[in-house]
């Protein structure tokens, strides 16, 4: 018995290496080719739930509905030239060039200059290997801050920012309270109601020209002199020389190193050194903001 239960067992093995309707026995050539390590675009219009970094890989990209709790939120999305060997550097034309299409970009998304509330805008870049892969975009994304003060931190949101300025808004700059330091000019700048008591209100943007950051006395003296002439208009005075008799300036700009990405929007406030309001003074003219005579 034992030759023909062999003869059978083998036979059934072979049986079984036999091919069958549509199944040639290649292993190996109906499976898709893995696709190239390459390149990835991020979208724009979507958000994103840690905080900013500089550079993004496809590792770390995570969008998420705006309507999620999230940190930044991708306004516009551009691109450098295809043929461009090097990530633009700090400084750089190209790095300015795409801050200032974001800045634009980022205007149009809240609904004003996004100056104008508690946002940030920066620029994102690919790592260095999504680079050499052939990525060449460059990511705008906004923040909400806790302050427009140097010491903000973000908020984690809810909802999208865009026409977030179009209007009445929480996150809209207003009215301040100031608090003094050491010296004579203002330290910080407090969030208040317009109907309680304060001395200072925000009154728009003064885009610097481009030159270096202000270091020396003489070079914050253009900031102060253009944030007057946003005073004046804000108010419905005239800018002339009385008009630094009528109220005080505090400027805000970007830090040195934003200046140096590109980013030329100063924030400019009055300031009443002698006095407090319980209004805006928006529009309020020469009887709102009178010159004073000591």
């Amino acid at each position: 018995m034992t030759r023909p239960v062999a003869a059978f067992v083998a036979g059934a093995l072979l049986a079984g290496c036999a091919a069958t309707a549509g199944v040639d026995g290649d292993l190996t050539d109906d499976w898709a080719a893995p696709a190239a390590a390459g390149s990835f675009t991020p979208e724009a219009g979507v958000c994103q739930v840690g905080d900013f970094t500089d550079t993004v890989a496809l590792d770390a990209y995570a969008p998420v509905d705006c309507a999620v709790a999230h940190r930044v939120e991708t306004v516009h999305v551009g691109a450098f030239p295809a043929g461009r060997a090097d990530p633009p550097a700090t400084g750089s034309l190209d790095l300015r060039g795409a801050f200032a299409e974001c800045d634009a970009h980022a205007t149009g998304y809240v609904g004003d200059d996004w100056r104008a509330g508690r946002l940030r805008l920066a620029v994102a870049l690919p790592t260095r290997p999504g680079w050499a892969a052939g990525s060449r975009w460059y990511r705008c994304d906004l923040s909400e801050l806790t302050t427009a003060e140097a010491a903000a931190a973000v908020v984690p949101r809810t909802g999208s920012l865009r026409d977030a300025l179009k209007g009445p808004s929480a996150l809209r700059l207003g009215c301040q309270r100031t608090r003094t330091g050491t010296g004579r000019g203002v330290q910080v700048l407090l969030p208040a109601e317009c109907a309680t008591a304060h001395d200072a209100e925000f009154v728009g943007v003064w885009k610097a020209p481009d030159r270096p950051y202000p270091t020396r006395d003489a070079d914050w003296l253009p900031l102060y002199a253009g944030c007057r002439s946003v005073l004046a208009r804000y108010v419905g005075v005239p800018d002339d020389a009385d008009l630094r008799f009528r109220s005080g300036v505090v400027v805000r700009p970007p830090g040195a190193g934003r200046w140096r990405a590109g980013d030329r929007g100063v924030r400019c406030h009055l300031w009443l050194s002698d006095r407090t309001v319980t209004v805006s003074l928006k529009g309020a003219g020469p009887a709102g903001l009178p010159v004073r005579t000591r």
